[in-house]
Parts: C-alpha cells; structure tokens; sequence
C-alpha cells in the first residue's frame, strides 16, 4: 500500500483551499430542489484529531485551519464555515473534516453518495466516521469506482478526485481519467486537486487538461514550503463545468489565501 497518511497535512492550507470550494459547489448545488450525486475517487478517513500527534508533528494546520479561523478568513456564513461548525457541533472542537464528511452534511434526502478508499485503516476509519452513510463507502480502487458507477443516477452532480499524487504516473493519467469520466457525463462537475510543485511536474497535466477542457476553471494559490526543502508551494483546483459563481468564489480566495505567502 501506499505510504501517503493525509492525518499528518489535515487542516493545512491545501485543505482549506480545496474544502472551501467544494463547500461552494455543494451549497450551490444543493440550493436547487433536483437530486444529485456526490462521488469521491480518494475519500481517506473522513475526519481528523487536530489535537492528535500527528497534526502537531507537522504543524501544518497550525499554519491553515487555526490560523484562518483565528484571523478571520471567511466570512461569516461562508458554507465552508457552516459545515465545519456541524462537524464541530457533533465531534468536538477539535475535529476537522475531510471532503466526505463535508458533503455528507451538505446532502440532502434524496441525494446519493459514492465513496472509495482502498487502503484497509483508511477504509476502516472511513465507515467509523461516516456510519450513518457506510453503504455507500467502497473499499475499491477510486478511479474504477468512478468509471463504474458514471453517469450515476441522479445524473446531476459533482466528482471530487483528489490522489494523493505519489505515484508520478497520476499526473499522466488524470487526463485520461477526467476525459473518460465526462464522455460518459459530460453534465457531471469533476473536481480535481492537485499539488503545486517546485519541480514543475504538474504543468504538463494541466496543459492536457486545459487542451481537453478549454472552458474548465483552473485556481491555484501559492504559500511557503511547510518545511525547508519540502517541493510543494501551493495548490490547485481544476474544474470541468464549473457552476455559476465559482471563479467570483475562486478570486476571492486568491485574496484570502494571499495572507498565507
């Protein structure tokens, strides 16, 4: 199995960067009275100690969720502040949520979710922490589990695809992925994330995706390495059929998240 364990980063400014739009998607979509689906590729465990050994290892979310919250990052109001408070209301101060929490709380009745995650503890915390919902928790590859279950019923709704990009070959096949994922749901809003990198290795899967999808919206924000030497320096979100409102949303947050450089 892979070594990448997301409790050490959680709450970091990647996180928020990319919980914040999804929170925007989600409550955009929501407001609407028609069903809809929710797919995540790469679930994790769903929730995570801040107050843990592994978050004070890295400090990392000393450096994103606490600062943001005690600084005044978004407004009040702002869907990502609303779910974290439901989050925090049923786990305690000090959880923090990952993306299938997030939209568990977000859904309605009448909408459907499908989760993966194919490592075994990560699968294990996954169905603890979303046990109102573990039927709709897969332990099976994430990029199978898409293209199996696509288009999904309802048709309308929103993939979020965010690996943890250390096998080098997941910058060659998102591409692919996300073309393959559109042509057979070409209504679905796909949702990728992905790292910003000194070394330059995700620019060519963005050139291919912006060949693909030259209507998609593409938002990075840049932040200092989160320790000496460490390769990421920002992060991304690319969105195929990104709903209305999004890139006011995204401007936004390159001038909230401009107070992390």
């Amino acid at each position: 199995m892979l070594s990448y364990q997301h409790i050490y980063h959680a709450g970091n400014l990647a996180d928020l960067h990319k919980h914040a739009m999804l929170a925007f998607v989600l409550d955009y979509m929501t407001a609407k009275d028609k069903p809809l689906s929710y797919l995540e590729s790469h679930a994790g465990r769903g929730i995570y100690a801040l107050d843990g050994a592994e978050a004070a290892k890295t400090g990392e979310a000393a450096q994103g969720i606490i600062r943001a919250l005690r600084e005044g990052w978004f407004p009040k109001g702002h869907p990502y502040l609303r779910l974290l408070g439901e989050v925090r209301d049923q786990f305690g101060p000090e959880a923090y949520p990952g993306s299938p929490l997030l939209a568990a709380l977000a859904l309605r009745p009448g909408d459907a979710m499908h989760l993966a995650e194919l490592h075994p503890q990560e699968h294990a915390a996954l169905l603890e922490a979303m046990e109102p919902w573990t039927g709709n928790c897969h332990r099976e590859d994430g990029i199978a589990m898409v293209l199996a279950r696509t288009p999904p019923e309802p048709r309308r709704g929103l993939l979020l695809v965010d690996p943890s990009f250390e096998v080098k070959t997941d910058y060659e096949a998102m591409p692919r992925f996300l073309a393959q994922v559109n042509r057979k749901w070409n209504v679905g809003v796909l949702m990728l994330w992905y790292p910003v990198l000194t070394s330059a290795l995700h620019r060519p899967m963005l050139a291919a995706l912006e060949q693909a999808f030259p209507e998609g919206l593409r938002h990075e924000i840049g932040f200092k390495p989160a320790r000496p030497g460490h390769g990421m320096v920002g992060s991304g979100m690319f969105v195929v059929n990104p709903p209305w409102g999004l890139a006011e949303e995204a401007a936004r947050l390159t001038r909230v998240f401009a107070r992390a450089r």
